[in-house]
């Protein structure tokens, strides 16, 4: 059942990313900017430093309230790439973001090296897909004291595909999500500047995607703002019969879904109709 979500008493209405406020109280857009030549959607679009600033500006012209920089791509069996390759296509991405548009730059990356440059660089959100498990960057992530989400993922992109198997998908995501803000708390980082997100379509199956979006109230106990990144996905495609160029209307169908169960954050390629879905969604419910 979806409840409406009201933001008092622990939960919190805002982030601050180094020193610029993410408005919690309505749900907003994290723009996808990913700068890799292999990702599933728009792999090869914005490699060139020219491309991505333009993309960047349009999603901010949009209504996009934080632009997702990654330069690893995460789609099932994409190969790992090395540190410094991921960091020499995010940096000057981050830089020139940073220099020309007043808006929070969140950096896509699970490589304690690439979080703690890219923070330095003006990058104000750290995304994880796979929670601070990596070597050194739960270490890092808490030395940027900028809000981090966590992301549950079965496995590792090369192989997350194979098979996904749970007994309760939301049961033991939640689990997941939970283990891992405490391992954040042992580390000093304080429960405010953590975000969580059930990873739609990391290690999972199109009816464990669906079981997650109709059960993803449930995630609102953990007490952290919750995102959710849907856009263009392969659930999509295997339920319409679309190619990610044509899942838009599925997409959005989705985002709203999630954003009426409470989602405070949706990631997103197509900003302009999520920020409109997402604003009559919330008006709807939250009107008294």
């Amino acid at each position: 059942m979806f409840v409406r979500i009201h933001f008092t008493h622990g939960m919190i209405t805002s982030l601050d990313c180094a020193g610029r406020r993410l408005d919690l109280t309505n749900p907003q857009v994290m723009g996808i900017l990913n700068v890799t030549p292999d990702s599933f959607s728009d792999g090869g679009c914005f490699t060139g430093l020219p491309q991505a600033l333009a993309q960047a500006r349009r999603m901010v012209e949009e209504g996009a309230a934080i632009i997702d920089v990654g330069g690893e791509s995460t789609r099932p069996g994409a190969a790992p790439v090395e540190a410094q390759q991921e960091l020499d296509r995010v940096a000057p991405v981050i830089e020139a973001i940073r220099a020309e548009l007043p808006v929070i730059i969140s950096v896509d990356t699970s490589k304690a090296t690439v979080m703690r440059e890219a923070v330095a660089l003006g990058a104000g959100f750290i995304n994880d897909v796979r929670a601070l498990r990596e070597p050194g960057a739960l270490a890092a992530a808490a030395e940027a004291r900028v809000p981090v989400c966590l992301m549950h993922m079965a496995g590792e992109p090369r192989t997350m595909q194979d098979a996904p198997h749970y007994a309760d998908v939301v049961a033991e995501v939640k689990a997941f999500l939970a283990e891992r803000l405490q391992a954040c708390a042992a580390m000093g980082m304080v429960p405010e500047r953590l975000v969580v997100d059930p990873g739609f379509g990391f290690g999972k199956t199109v009816t464990h995607n669906l079981q997650l979006m109709r059960r993803l109230d449930e995630l609102l106990t953990l007490d952290r703002p919750v995102l959710v990144g849907v856009s263009r996905k392969s659930t999509i495609g295997s339920l319409l019969d679309r190619p990610p160029e044509d899942r838009l209307a599925g997409s959005l169908a989705l985002a709203t879904l999630a954003c009426r169960a409470g989602a405070r954050i949706v990631r997103a390629h197509d900003v302009a109709p999520t920020v409109d879905a997402l604003t009559l969604c919330h008006a709807v419910y939250s009107a008294q």
